[in-house]
């Protein structure tokens, strides 16, 4: 047996004291008042039968009642459950452009920025669905096959980056046959569709992409192809290993711009039946939804993650059988009770009421601590996420679904709880938020690829916050002064590891690398041993794209 709660045990001692001191202070007080009537016998034949009665019995039940209540409280737990979800959904497969041009900011902040804000926003209105992930260039990847884990998606959309392509270039065609044979391989009863997000520049020839598109049309499958980008187009930033910007140059040195395609997408939505959503359409997410809202659905049912079996109940239905029982007793020869009584019995069920509520509004969030425990991070931010859409909107739950996603790398999802309770005045729970907010900042900017100078910048900030609350924090200064010199040189290529030791309800998770005594030579090892084997997996993945020209000999 567990309790959520085990600080709140104290109750199962703490009220049936109360109430035992207050029926006996209200039984002395009733005695002292017969007295002034006169002889005791006298008066308890001239009383009322039970009037004079010991309160002894009346104690034990109702002390009986408020010990139950207290462990009810605690929130019990024992033997395991596994959570059942179920919902309605289509299939539904993303392929999302990641070739270099999706990098230029012809759009603020850039076309592979407005791209993931619009997946996460259809992504939050497809519920049941089981979604896919397809990423692009010069060839395609499955990132993920079709699924219902938000958590997944959001780890892999977090981390779309070009440098995850192997093979630069633009090739829908590719994009749209292998979301095509993804689809394929479903068949639970549900429509699919095929969403192909991108800028529209493929080097390729039209053919091959309507081509791809009909065959998909061929097999019911509904295709939806979405725009990013301006026709008047922009030039491409290229950051080097050292933190430097430039402009993307072709084999000829002069600077590429480039543009927005509408012909090579309207063309393939065309081929299949589908749907174009031009890229000056507004709100393109509720846009996809409503192309594909005449999708058959199935239903489906979804396990989650396994807890432990709150148990409440089994303190609480006692705890109202003995209210229930004294009321009898007490009023059932129709007799009034003793004021003080009522009053104790009325507080006493006040309390129990109180705690059936308190007990189911967050049933979903003490789930999802016990799922993060057993170390099932997935489980965890699912229902965090479903607590929080149920209305429980408390600062701690919010901070407990931030430090499940940091768990699993979400960062992105990690960094937007964090800023909801970092400014709040409990001066703990803001402390916490602070730390992982640049925790989370400085993993970003450590794996980052191209520098990750933003996030570097922001994991500074907040442990400059962090320290001005706790200037003896030596985690916080070993994880500033990490962000520091990463920062200098440059830092970003891979580094940091990442710490699954941190636990919602645990103090903030560690720096990337182990705290204690490791000094500023180590981390400068630490830091060029990862920014070398970064090199080295550029190397590699440039020896294969040299080996395997882009289409039309374009690497963007």
């Amino acid at each position: 047996m567990t309790f959520d709660y085990p600080w709140l045990m104290v109750l199962a001692l703490v009220l049936p004291a109360l109430i035992a001191a207050a029926l006996f202070r209200a039984d002395r007080r009733r005695r002292v008042r017969l007295a002034r009537l006169g002889d005791a016998e006298v008066v308890a034949r001239l009383m009322p039968e039970g009037a004079t009665r010991a309160t002894g019995w009346r104690t034990a039940r109702l002390a009986g009642a408020c010990a139950l209540a207290g462990l009810a409280l605690a929130g019990p737990r024992w033997g395991y459950e596994r959570a059942v979800n179920r919902t309605r959904g289509f299939d539904m497969v993303l392929a999302l452009d990641a070739s270099l041009s999706m990098r230029a900011n012809d759009v603020k902040p850039d076309r592979l920025e407005q791209m993931k804000q619009e997946v996460r926003r259809l992504r939050a209105m497809s519920g049941g669905d089981r979604i896919g992930l397809i990423v692009f260039a010069g060839r395609s990847y499955v990132l993920s096959p079709l699924t219902v884990d938000e958590s997944a998606l959001d780890l892999f959309l977090d981390n779309l980056d070009p440098s995850i392509v192997g093979q630069a270039g633009s090739s829908l065609s590719s994009a749209i046959r292998q979301g095509t044979d993804l689809l394929s391989l479903s068949n639970d009863g549900a429509d699919r569709a095929l969403v192909v997000m991108s800028d529209g520049e493929a080097f390729e020839p039209e053919a091959d992409v309507v081509a791809a598109a009909r065959r998909a049309g061929d097999k019911g499958i509904s295709l939806v192809t979405v725009g990013f980008g301006t026709t008047e187009g922009s030039t491409i930033p290229v950051r080097a290993a050292d933190g430097s910007v430039s402009l993307k140059r072709d084999e000829n040195g002069a600077i590429v711009v480039t543009h927005y395609v509408p012909s090579m997408l309207r063309a393939a939505a065309e081929a299949a039946h589908g749907t174009f959503i031009d890229a000056g359409a507004t709100d393109k997410a509720a846009r996809i939804r409503q192309a594909l809202s005449t999708l058959r659905t199935t239903r489906r049912a979804v396990a989650g993650g396994e807890s432990l079996e709150p148990r409440f109940q089994f303190f609480l239905l006692p705890a109202v059988l003995l209210l229930l029982l004294d009321a009898f007793l007490v009023d059932g020869g129709g007799r009034r009770a003793p004021r003080a009584g009522a009053a104790a019995a009325a507080a006493a069920g006040l309390v129990i009421v109180t705690l059936a509520g308190g007990c189911a509004g967050t049933q979903d969030s003490a789930n999802a601590a016990r799922a993060y425990q057993n170390g099932q991070y997935a489980a965890a931010v699912s229902m965090y996420r479903r607590a929080i859409e149920h209305g429980d909107q408390r600062p701690r739950t919010i901070y407990d679904f931030g430090t499940a996603n940091l768990a699993i790398d979400s960062l992105a999802t990690a960094i937007d709880a964090y800023e909801r309770v970092a400014d709040l005045p409990d001066a703990e729970l803001r402390y916490r938020a602070l730390f992982n907010f640049g925790l989370a900042h400085l993993r970003r900017g450590l794996a980052s690829a191209t520098g990750g100078s933003d996030d570097l910048d922001a994991a500074l900030a907040a442990y400059k916050k962090v320290l001005l609350m706790r200037p003896d924090d030596g985690d916080a200064k070993w994880n500033y002064e990490l962000a520091l010199h990463a920062r200098e040189t440059g830092g970003g290529g891979g580094g940091g590891g990442q710490d699954q030791n941190n636990s919602a309800s645990a103090p903030p998770s560690q720096a990337p690398t182990p705290s204690g005594g490791l000094g500023l030579n180590q981390a400068e090892q630490l830091l060029a041993s990862a920014a070398r084997e970064e090199r080295d997996v550029q190397a590699r993945q440039q020896r294969r794209i040299s080996a395997n020209p882009p289409p039309g000999g374009k690497d963007w």
